[in-house]
C-alpha cells in the first residue's frame, strides 16, 4: 500500500501506531520502538497489524524465530511473496473480493469500469516489490552520527 491511511500494531492490549491529532487513539508511538524491544517487553510472538481503519485490513503476524542480523543487509528485507496487493480504498476485504469477482466476469455490468479503475490487478512483480521493500529499509535505516567540527 501507499501508507496513506492510519495503521496500528496490536500486541495483546498494547498498541503502536503513528500519532495523529485528528484520530483520538491511545496507541504508543511506533517510531520510538523496535519490534525486538516490543517482543522482549511483552513476550508476545503473535500480533495483529491493522491498516486503514475504514477499510479494516487486518493481518495476523507470527514471529517464528529471531536470528542475529547479517552484516550488509538493509532491514527489513523481503524473503518471498505471492500475489499482488489489493489497491488502496477498494472497500477492505469485502470490497476486494467483490472487485475480483467483477474482474473475473467479463459479462458483469461493472467489468469495464473496474478494469479502468484497477488495470493491473493481476500483475505481480517480485523484483519490483523487493526493490520497494529495500527502498523502505534504506529510508528508515539509522543514519550514522556525524562528528561535530
Amino acid at each position: 500500500w501507499t501508507d496513506s491511511h492510519l495503521w496500528e500494531f496490536y500486541f495483546d492490549d498494547v498498541r503502536f501506531g503513528t500519532p495523529d491529532p485528528d484520530w483520538n487513539n491511545d496507541s504508543l508511538d511506533a517510531r520510538k520502538a523496535t519490534l525486538l524491544d516490543v517482543i522482549e517487553d511483552t513476550g508476545v510472538k503473535s500480533f495483529t497489524y491493522m491498516y486503514d481503519f475504514g477499510d479494516g485490513w487486518e493481518h495476523s503476524i507470527k514471529i517464528e524465530r529471531i536470528e542475529p542480523s547479517m552484516p550488509g543487509i538493509d532491514y527489513p528485507f523481503l524473503i518471498d511473496a505471492t500475489g499482488a496487493c489489493p489497491p488502496e480504498d477498494c472497500g477492505g476485504p469485502w470490497g476486494y473480493m467483490e472487485a475480483l469477482e467483477i474482474l473475473a466476469d467479463p459479462k458483469h455490468e461493472g467489468h469495464q469500469e473496474m478494469k479502468e479503475w484497477w488495470p493491473s490487478y493481476h500483475e505481480f512483480n517480485l523484483n519490483a516489490l523487493t526493490d520497494r521493500v529495500g527502498s523502505l529499509a534504506r529510508s528508515r535505516a539509522k543514519k550514522p552520527k556525524s562528528k561535530a567540527k
